[in-house]
């Protein structure tokens, strides 16, 4: 084949070196703008599972590479005068000149044709490959390229100063927090990255003066990270390779690594004569580290909002930043460090809010179940909410109950809506109170556009087939265009009547004897089309402040419900959607339900509207928790893809939240929340009926002094 590769960075070299190596009768051909010692940057890390596929793929090379290699185990977080270590985490470094140079050498060992000082703009061959970095010449509109520009800046240097560790030093400054990421690279050089959101002016003295260290320059000059996506890696006879397909933060990793791993998975797919094999195998892996480095970035890009937590709970919060190591992996790796961070498993630490005490911060998260009869539920919400209730969980919360007929999703919604609810929802409250130490919660709503609906296993946001009910809503636009029902743009009479019908359920719910009412304000619902610019296109008083309606009700009903008992709102703190309701938003209106009363802020996202275009990932809604929580001030429920109590430990002790909601675990085991204290040694109450099953069966063992597993994941 004649293959011609653009850019002679780690991943273009690399690529030619195993492309020859698996047939020297190709043709191989790298342009590379620069020259051979050109290089922007200094260090480059590598994890040990790299090095194992580089071993494989070429050994020559491989020996070179870790011949050069600085090694060590250790994170050092400088923060207000002191230094917190965590072991266990093992790195690799070695200059980027260095391995450029052994690169290029090998290489041309095998007969690769390398063209220094070649700008191209076009390249002919059986394969081309654009390894030529963020900005391509050879990447085309075909490719449907995206780029984010981030709002921090950074430099990149090096410093004489060889750090024992993986060190970062985070600056208080009257301008706004700046961070290094620091590392060393070889026995007299190590790599030293500034990084800013909101400081400004810095240059080499400045940062020299900041940190104390002496700084060499490079090639640098100060930049925004720019993450880059694609659409497809590949048009036609072209394929894109490294930084031209994708980027991740630096603050997680290496492209450079990125790079060399997806020269191998080219190298492989040329070899079986399949290209696309090549994108099909790396793109998962690749988005997967994206969403880590999304995660991470937008931690440093929101790093101010955490300088008030103490040292060892903030070089924590900064260990977990990405969501990939968490308070179990930290504990298997440095147990001394997590030891020092308190005795007690964070998600078993009791909560209070106003005069309820929470035994612990898992919530069973409200799910709909649509099998009540007009508005009343029965025995299977007895069973369904009783069982989780005896499994352990603080707080269980009920599914959204409807204020009116009207109001219901579907006809198998519940209500407090008549009288005669009241009983059947008091006959599910007193069975927790009595069984279990668990809290239980009302949430009450109303559907708006999204009501009248069938039940989700029979079509899901499908309109009824017969029997549809008349929708109301702040704008008359339909949920799914020409599906559903338009709704009639709400009257002056309509919200009076509304908030009335949630002020008699409020009551209802206290009569019932629940201890927590939660207002929900999100999915799309009512109160959050009222929130949302896609959905409230008012020109009234409640279009211009779109905020006011859902406000007024949440007063009407927190002046009514008891003092003592606490109030949540529900709210989606982003629509997923261009122009729709986001994270600045959220924390404007989240401000404002505390000057309401409002006690926590359960924070989820999404399902205003069908355009939405959700970032899924693990705890994937949990940042926006996490900043209501720093920048509003206000306790907050994190929920969304919380699937293991590892991941219950880490967002708890790293303060992103108070609670943490799990939904799907909680179908997948009742007693999840009893499990989970089982597996952590936590003595934990057990009802008397089931006091045996603490007991492992057909070994007699204590569950409660079992080990700890890595993970409780449950399926999707």
């Amino acid at each position: 084949m004649r293959i011609a590769i653009a850019g002679g960075g780690p991943g273009g070299l690399y690529l030619s070196i195993l492309l020859k190596r698996l047939d020297p009768a190709h043709d191989v051909v790298v342009h590379e703008r620069n020259a051979p010692d050109d290089t922007f940057g200094f260090g480059v890390v590598f994890s040990d599972e790299t090095l194992a596929a580089f071993e494989a793929a070429d050994p020559e090379s491989y020996a070179e590479i870790t011949r050069r290699f600085v090694r060590w185990s250790e994170i050092d977080v400088h923060y207000r005068g002191e230094v917190i270590t965590s072991g266990g985490h093992g790195f690799s470094a070695l200059g980027r000149k260095q391995l450029l140079h052994i690169l290029q050498t090998r290489a041309a060992e095998l007969g690769v044709d390398l063209r220094f000082r070649s700008e191209v703009t076009a390249l002919d061959g059986d394969l081309v490959v654009a390894a030529d970095g963020v900005n391509s010449t050879l990447r085309s509109g075909a490719f449907g390229t995206t780029l984010d520009r981030r709002r921090a800046t950074y430099a990149w240097f090096g410093s004489p100063h060889v750090f024992e560790a993986f060190t970062f030093l985070i600056a208080e400054t009257p301008r706004g927090v700046v961070q290094v990421h620091a590392y060393p690279y070889s026995d007299a050089m190590s790599t030293f990255i500034v990084e800013s959101t909101t400081a400004t002016g810095l240059d080499k003295a400045a940062c020299e003066a900041l940190f104390g260290y002496e700084l060499v320059e490079n090639r640098t000059r100060w930049i925004n990270f720019v993450t880059v996506r694609n659409e497809r890696w590949r048009d036609g006879n072209v394929v894109l390779l490294g930084d031209a397909a994708h980027t991740a933060h630096f603050s997680i990793g290496s492209g450079t690594k990125l790079a060399m791993e997806d020269a191998i998975s080219l190298a492989w797919a040329v070899r079986n004569g399949d290209i696309d094999a090549y994108e099909a195998e790396r793109r998962p892996i690749v988005e997967s580290t994206q969403r880590a480095a999304q995660g991470s970035l937008e931690w440093f890009e929101g790093i101010g909002r955490y300088t008030k937590q103490d040292p060892r709970t903030f070089a924590f919060n900064l260990l977990t930043r990405s969501r990939r190591i968490t308070h179990g992996e930290l504990r298997m790796r440095d147990p001394d460090f997590v030891a020092s961070l308190g005795d007690a498993v964070p998600m078993f630490t009791p909560f209070r809010l106003r005069g309820l005490e929470l035994a612990n911060r898992v919530v069973v998260s409200p799910m709909d179940m649509y099998s009540s009869v007009d508005g009343t539920p029965g025995d299977f919400h007895l069973v369904h909410l009783g069982a989780r209730a005896i499994g352990g969980a603080g707080l269980v919360m009920t599914e959204m109950i409807c204020t009116s007929a009207d109001g219901r999703i579907t006809p198998g919604c519940g209500g407090l809506y008549a009288d005669e609810h009241v009983g059947a929802w008091r006959r599910i409250v007193e069975f927790v109170h009595e069984h279990s130490r668990a809290a239980i919660g009302c949430q009450l709503g109303h559907a708006g556009r999204k009501g009248s609906t069938q039940v989700l296993w029979e079509g899901e946001d499908q309109p009824l087939p017969e029997g549809n009910w008349p929708l109301i809503a702040p704008s008359p636009l339909p949920y799914l265009p020409g599906v559903s029902q338009v709704p009639r743009e709400m009257t002056r009479a309509d919200l009076d009547a509304v908030r009335e019908d949630f002020v008699r359920a409020t009551r209802r719910a206290d009569a019932a004897g629940f201890d927590l009412l939660e207002i929900h304000m999100a999915h799309g619902y009512l109160l959050s089309e009222f929130l949302s610019p896609l959905t409230n296109v008012r020109s009234d008083e409640y279009g211009t402040d779109r905020a006011k309606f859902p406000l007024e009700v949440f007063a009407a009903c927190r002046a009514v419900w008891p003092a003592e008992k606490p109030m949540s709102a529900r709210i989606s703190a982003t629509d997923w959607v261009d122009g729709g309701f986001d994270g600045d938003d959220a924390v404007a209106f989240a401000r404002r339900l505390v000057e309401a009363g409002c006690d926590i802020v359960d924070v989820s996202t999404g399902q205003v509207s069908p355009d939405q275009q959700p970032a899924y990932g693990r705890s994937y809604q949990t940042p926006y928790a996490d900043r209501i929580r720093h920048e509003a001030g206000i306790p907050v429920i994190a929920v969304g893809a919380i699937s293991s109590y590892d991941d219950v430990n880490t967002i708890i002790l790293a303060g992103r939240a108070d609670l943490c909601a799990l939904a799907r675990p909680h179908l997948w085991d009742p007693h999840w929340t009893l499990h989970a204290a089982a597996e952590q040694g936590v003595d934990m109450h057990w009802i008397p009926q089931y006091r045996s099953g603490s007991r492992a069966p057909n070994t007699g063992k204590d569950v409660r002094r079992m080990p700890l597993r890595r993970f409780d994941e449950v399926p999707a």
